[in-house]
Order: C-alpha cells, then sequence, then structure tokens
C-alpha cells in the first residue's frame, strides 16, 4: 500500500468533500500594467517585483506588488486561455490574469495548480478566446486532507523537477552541439572549396495536388511530402507517380516561408517550390553537406528576408553557394561526431527528447492517478 492509500484510508476512508473554486478561494482579476514598471526579464534594485500576463514568461517588473501569497493563476484571453500557472508570492497581475487565493489554511495553492493542470478548463466561444471571473468560480475542486495534499504535490513537485533537470541537460548539450559542429565545420584556406552546384546534383519538385496531400496514411507510409511552411504529410505509393518519388540520400531545400534543410534518406517527394540535392560523385558525403548548411541556415534566412517578404530562397542562392571539401575521411569523421550529438539533442527515440517525453507521459499518469478522488456523500 502507498503512502498516498494509507493517507485516504486514515483521513477520509469515504471520499472527499468537494467544492467549487469560488467556494474555496478568492478568483482576482489582473488590470493594467502598473506605471512605475520595467519591460524585462530581468529585475533591478528599485524594480524587482514580477509581473505576469496570460504568458508564460515574465512581463516585466515593479516596485509593489499585489499578491502577497503563493497563487494560481489562469490565463483568461486569447490563444493561451485556459493555461495554469503556479506563481511564488509577490507579484502583480495584469490583462485579465485570473489569480487564484485559497481562502483558508487547509488548502495549498500548488495542490490546487496540480489539481487544475490535470483538467480542461475550456475557455467562451468567441472571436477572441475568453474566460470570466464567474466561468472559474464554478470549477470544482476535491479537497482532501492537507497531509494527503502535502504528499501529492511532494510526489508531483519530484517529477517536475525531474523534468526540469532534463530540460536543463538538453540545453547544456545544445550548446555543446552547437559549438562542436561550428568548430568542426570551419576550415581553413587550405581546403579545397566548391559550389554546391558543382559537388550536387539538384532535383527539381512536381506539382503535388491538394488532393495528393490529404490523403494521410495513418499507419506510417514510405513517401514523405515536403510541401511549403511546416507542411509534411505521408501518403502511399501509388498516390505520387513513381517519377516523382525520389529515393538517392538527399538534402531537402525548403526554400520559401519557414526556411532550412532536411536530410533524409528514405523515398520522398516535394512541391515545386522546393528542391533537393543529391551527392553525383563518391567524393562527396551528402550528409556532411546537410550539416555544413545546417550551420549556415542563419545566413539563408537572412538572404531569404531580403528578397521578398515571404522569405524565399532563388535556386542560386544554394547553387552558387561554397561549401569546403575536406578529405572523405575527413567527411565520415565529421558525420559520425555530429550525428551523435543530432541524436542526443533531437532523436525523439533515443535522446534526450525521448528521456523527456516518457518522464513527462510517466507524470501525467501519476499525476492524473494521485488526483482522482471518490466524492464524499452528503
Amino acid at each position: 500500500m502507498s503512502k498516498i492509500d494509507e493517507l485516504i484510508n486514515k483521513y477520509c476512508p469515504e471520499g472527499v468533500e468537494w467544492n467549487s473554486v469560488g467556494e474555496v478561494c478568492d478568483v482576482v482579476t489582473g488590470g493594467e500594467a502598473p506605471e512605475n514598471c520595467i519591460k524585462s526579464s530581468v529585475p533591478n534594485d528599485k524594480y524587482k517585483f514580477p509581473i505576469f500576463a496570460n504568458g508564460s514568461e515574465v512581463y516585466g517588473f515593479t516596485d509593489k506588488f499585489k499578491i502577497n501569497k503563493d497563487a494560481v493563476t489562469i490565463s483568461s484571453i486569447g490563444a493561451n486561455t485556459g493555461t495554469i500557472y503556479f506563481r511564488k508570492a509577490f507579484f502583480t497581475p495584469i490583462i485579465r490574469l485570473k489569480v487564484l487565493l485559497p481562502k483558508k489554511e487547509n488548502l495549498y495553492a500548488k495542490y490546487i495548480f496540480y489539481f487544475l493542470s490535470s483538467i480542461t478548463i475550456y475557455s467562451k466561444k468567441s472571436s477572441v478566446p475568453n474566460l470570466n471571473a464567474d466561468d472559474v468560480k464554478k470549477i470544482p475542486i476535491p479537497i482532501p486532507p492537507l497531509p494527503i495534499q502535502e504528499e501529492i504535490v511532494k510526489i508531483l513537485d519530484s517529477f517536475t523537477e525531474l523534468e526540469q533537470e532534463l530540460e536543463q541537460e538538453l540545453e547544456l548539450r545544445k550548446k555543446q552541439y552547437e559549438y562542436y559542429r561550428n568548430n568542426l565545420l570551419t576550415f581553413g584556406d587550405d581546403v579545397e572549396r566548391k559550389t554546391l552546384g558543382e559537388v550536387c546534383e539538384r532535383t527539381k519538385g512536381t506539382p503535388i495536388t491538394a488532393q495528393q496531400m490529404a490523403v494521410i496514411n495513418k499507419s506510417g507510409s514510405p513517401i514523405k511530402i515536403f510541401a511549403g511552411g511546416k507542411t509534411v504529410a505521408y501518403v502511399d505509393y501509388g498516390d505520387i507517380p513513381d517519377k516523382d518519388v525520389l529515393t538517392k540520400e538527399s538534402i531537402v531545400v525548403k526554400s520559401r516561408g519557414i526556411i532550412g534543410f532536411e536530410y533524409i534518406n528514405t523515398p520522398f517527394s516535394h512541391k515545386n517550390e522546393f528542391w533537393s540535392y543529391h551527392s553525383n560523385n563518391n567524393k562527396i558525403k551528402i550528409k556532411y553537406v546537410y550539416y555544413y548548411l545546417k550551420n549556415k541556415e542563419n545566413y539563408f534566412n537572412f538572404i531569404g528576408e531580403k528578397m521578398s517578404k515571404m522569405p524565399q530562397l532563388s535556386i542560386p542562392d544554394t547553387e552558387k553557394f561554397s561549401i569546403p571539401i575536406p578529405s572523405l575521411s575527413e567527411q565520415e569523421r565529421i558525420v559520425t561526431i555530429l550525428d551523435k550529438f543530432d541524436a542526443l539533442v533531437n532523436d525523439i527515440s533515443i535522446g534526450l527528447p525521448a528521456e523527456i517525453e516518457a518522464r513527462r507521459k510517466q507524470y501525467e499518469y501519476y499525476r492524473d492517478k494521485l488526483l482522482t478522488f471518490k466524492k464524499q456523500e452528503s
């Protein structure tokens, strides 16, 4: 038997009392930003108390505070409506942000945060999503005895702390990856250089129709389709003509909207606003070229943004781009090192992202289990 089960058997074997949020909390609505404040992500000696709006980041800092104890906030307007945050004492809410303050000592703000995070809070249907104070006050919430709240918070805090540690580790590894990638892909004048058009063969896109793009194979088809923006679909072989299916290890140039490069070594196709490259000789490792281009994405975005309102590259931007060509063994060495870093920071099946996702699912499982209570009969 777990400690939670022991506590429930001890304090509330017949179930727990449920109340509405309005019965157990004062609900305060944020107003305008105070006159004495700074819009900054860091405080200073004069402006040290954070200001929170409906987003996750701090809005700024002020010299006074409106809320003097730990509280729960609910975003109440815009795309973020219904999102829950736990905020430490001494802050000021603005822009209609809803703040929940326990009325009595038998309720922990952190417990309220975890419970409300486990449910869906619906916004009003309108042109701009919103949530008023009366809506918040009507939300039902179970109120177990304090020892149970305390144990639930302790357990769930341990999960969130572990996830935060993994997130910090991921950020450090990303910086380490960028450092090694920059160093490995920086060459002196002694290394031969050729244009991308000289060392790789370009393949133009195809006019894939919206109807073809709409045919998505839920089971995971072998054909990946690249279109504008972030659009990607997987379709059956039969939905794309054989001549438009590309099978060589390639780099897709996402040349319009969100500019970037993607490496692919499985069958694929792409719309005609994109193009792709594959190696045309045995002295070029295409994945090495991919890493070099990926390291220069900021440059290509700069070029693309200069050309038009919609960021866009032209074929000469990549065809004439100079690529250093070290020995094949050096290319292979670079790829081996960067593959390991890339898997660690980006691979959702084996790297740190996979570990974070696993811990998040574990947290959600235990959160939902811990916060499911039998309702006490009247």
